[in-house]
Parts: structure tokens; C-alpha cells; sequence
């Protein structure tokens, strides 16, 4: 995918998120909009660590070319566990309050 469509998308499923985060009044589809708000931001720090033609930095004997930068998708992974954690705790936090004030 090139690097403009990849902010393209990330930044229209920024948008997404964040209109439903504060649109709507169900709790659970505001966590999903948090889902989608916190991947937007995922993909572009993961499409900010490419470096067009670039090449992963392991040892090789051309110096020449440009290296893509590893740290953001490091970074990014601990983040998408992070983040998995918190949508699985808001989604049990989401069901108790609906089930003690009778929503669910």
C-alpha cells in the first residue's frame, strides 16, 4: 500500500472514531470508536516508521541504501497490547453497569 492511501486511511478512520466516540449515547459503541480512534494512530505511526525503498536495518554489506526505522513498530506492538487490555477492562466495566442499572 503506498504511504499516501496509508495516511489516507488512517486519518479517515481517525475521523470515524472519533465521530462515533462522541456521538453516540450506548457505551459500548463508544468503545468501539475508541477501538477504531486508538488503531488510526497505530497505523500512522507504523506507516511513519516506512521509509520508501527502504530495506530492514540487518547487517549487510550494501551501505548505500536508507533503512526503515524498526522503533515505531516496536513501539506499536506494546501498544496494541495495551490497548487490547483496556478495551477487554471498559467492556467489563460496560456490562456490570448495564447489568446493575438493568440496561443489558
Amino acid at each position: 500500500m503506498h504511504l499516501i492511501n496509508l495516511y489516507s486511511f488512517s486519518i479517515v478512520l481517525f475521523c470515524i472514531g472519533l465521530y462515533i466516540t462522541l456521538a453516540s449515547e450506548d457505551n459500548t459503541k463508544k468503545l468501539f470508536g475508541l477501538g477504531l480512534f486508538q488503531n488510526s494512530v497505530l497505523w500512522f505511526y507504523i506507516a511513519l516508521g516506512k521509509v520508501g525503498g527502504g530495506i530492514p536495518p540487518v547487517l549487510s554489506d550494501s551501505t548505500q541504501q536508507a533503512f526503515s526505522n524498526p522503533l515505531p513498530h516496536v513501539l506499536m506492538l506494546t501498544a496494541i497490547v495495551v490497548g487490547v487490555a483496556i478495551i477487554a477492562i471498559g467492556f467489563i466495566l460496560v456490562i456490570r453497569i448495564n447489568s446493575k442499572y438493568k440496561k443489558l
